[in-house]
């Protein structure tokens, strides 16, 4: 399923969650990788975040971990 199956296609927000905003794509996915138990997920997320923070760019295979959880 997909935002469109649940009705949310024009909700304010969620062009927000798409990778191109790294930050927010990284929150979410910490969130989802949290209640999922998946504890390495959640460390690339906490790196992500942290060099965002840190105003340094996250490694490359982090970033793609990032945009390709949900798929």
């Amino acid at each position: 399923m997909n935002a469109i199956s649940f009705g949310m296609r024009n909700r304010p927000g969620i062009d927000e969650q798409k990778p191109e905003n790294p930050l927010n794509a990284a929150w979410i996915v910490l969130e989802a990788a949290n209640d999922l138990g998946d504890h390495a997920t959640v460390e690339i997320c906490r790196r992500v975040i942290d060099a965002n923070l840190n105003g340094a760019s996250a490694s490359p295979f982090d970033m793609h971990v990032i945009t390709e959880y949900f798929r």
